[in-house]
C-alpha cells in the first residue's frame, strides 16, 4: 500500500532504468510506501548537450502525467542517474526535491542547470568519474556522497565485493536523506 502523498520520478540514464544506482533507490522508495513511477526512453542523440531540451520535455511529460495520476501528490521527488539529471533545473523551477547520482558537472553549459537548487537535493558520484565535480556538488548542498575511485557507474577497481560495498553505501546515503530531509 502505497502512501497516497508521496510520489517519486525514476529517471533513467542512457541506460536501462535498472541500473543498480536507480535500483537501489527504487527498493528505498517502495519501502517507504513511495509510488515510483520508472521513466523509460530512448534518447534520440549521442551529444549530450542536444539532450537537454529533450530531457527537459520528457520529465515535465511525466509530472504532468503524475499530477493527474495522483493529484494527491505535493511535492513530487526526482531521482536521476547522469543523463536524467540533466531534469535539475526543472527541480529547481517546480521546487522539487531530487537524488541525483553521477550529476555531469563537467561541461559548463550543463554544470549551470545544477546551480539554483530550490529544495533538498542528494547529489552521488564518484572521483574516477570525469562528470563529477565533488566540490561543486557540495557548494550546491549539504548532502553529498562522494565515493573515492568510483567511475560512472558508481563500481570501483578490484573484487566485485568492493562494488557491492559502494552499493551498500549509496543505499544508506538514499535512504537517510529520504528520513531525515524528505520524509523526516
Amino acid at each position: 500500500m502505497t502512501n497516497p502523498a508521496r510520489a517519486a520520478l525514476l529517471i533513467p540514464g542512457g541506460l536501462p532504468i535498472h541500473q543498480a544506482t536507480l535500483a537501489f533507490a527504487d527498493m528505498a522508495l517502495d519501502r517507504r510506501d513511495c509510488y515510483v513511477h520508472q521513466m523509460r526512453w530512448s534518447p534520440p542523440s549521442r551529444v549530450v548537450t542536444d539532450l537537454v531540451p529533450w530531457v527537459r520535455s520528457q520529465v515535465e511529460a511525466a509530472l504532468a502525467a503524475l499530477a493527474v495520476d495522483r493529484p494527491q501528490v505535493r511535492t513530487p521527488l526526482l531521482v536521476g542517474k547522469s543523463l536524467g539529471t540533466l531534469a535539475a533545473p526543472v527541480a529547481a523551477e517546480l521546487g522539487l526535491p531530487a537524488i541525483w547520482f553521477t550529476p555531469l558537472f563537467h561541461e559548463p553549459e550543463l554544470a549551470a542547470g545544477y546551480q539554483s537548487p530550490t529544495a533538498p537535493c542528494l547529489f552521488v558520484g564518484g572521483t574516477a568519474d570525469v562528470a563529477w565535480d565533488g566540490e561543486a556538488a557540495r557548494k550546491l548542498s549539504p548532502h553529498v556522497l562522494e565515493i573515492d575511485g568510483a567511475d560512472h557507474g558508481m563500481y570501483v577497481p578490484g573484487p566485485l565485493a568492493a562494488s557491492g560495498a559502494v552499493f551498500g553505501q549509496i543505499g544508506t546515503a538514499v535512504e537517510r536523506f529520504l528520513d531525515e530531509v524528505i520524509w523526516p
